[in-house]
């Protein structure tokens, strides 16, 4: 289903948890469509948590290994294994706090123990932009899930958003422009042709100004 909703709206289209247990919901999309935003935003509005996926990206010593840290960002270069096994984790919803990695974005490295989930948390959303990959790992991942939405936002606005990103965090204005060309886009594309496994597709282009990450 395709969706244009307000704020107000979406807290309808959560899905309903089970008693005792809690709700955990996906939100992908291809980079700087809003995902983040959008999850911090549904988190706060419903006492939730906000696990993402970035932080289980590989760290760059590995990327460096491996020979991808040029295409940081791309499947590849994520635990997606890991991820799914956290995901897993927090569906059985222990009566123990779960800790869960971040993204530290000032230093581009994931940062281990960062996030608490408590046991008292009735929703945990989870972003990041392949979680509807036909991938082993991603299929995984996605299993864990109750809902997986995916949010659209024109590239005349995701693109700018992006470089302006890459720029704040100390890429020049042309490094900037082109690491979206060789890495953001086809990402972006790769994302997007996934996007009908998606529960929802929601159309964020009327909230461009609200939801700029």
């Amino acid at each position: 289903m395709r969706l244009s909703a307000s704020g107000a709206e979406l807290a309808s289209l959560l899905p309903a948890h089970p008693p005792g247990g809690r709700v955990l919901l996906g939100i992908t999309g291809a980079p700087g469509a809003g995902k983040s935003t959008l999850a911090a935003y549904l988190a706060a509005a419903h006492a939730g948590v906000v696990v993402p996926m970035d932080g289980f990206h590989l760290a760059d010593v590995e990327l460096v290994r491996r020979g991808l840290l040029d295409r940081k960002g791309a499947p590849e270069t994520f635990d997606g294994w890991g991820y799914a096994a956290l995901l897993a984790r927090l569906r059985a919803r222990p009566d123990h706090v779960v800790m869960a990695p971040a993204f530290e974005r000032d230093l581009e490295q994931p940062l281990a123990g960062a996030l608490p989930v408590p046991p008292t948390a009735e929703l945990v959303v989870t972003e990041g932009n392949y979680l509807l990959l036909d991938d082993p790992c991603w299929r995984a991942a996605r299993d864990s899930l109750d809902a997986v939405w995916h949010v659209e936002t024109p590239a005349a606005v995701r693109v700018p958003r992006l470089v302006a990103r890459h720029e704040d965090f100390g890429k020049s204005p042309a490094a900037a422009r082109a690491w979206v060309h060789r890495v953001d886009e086809p990402n972006a594309a790769l994302v997007d042709a996934a996007r009908h496994r998606a529960d929802l597709v929601l159309d964020l282009a009327g909230w461009a100004a609200s939801f700029p990450g």
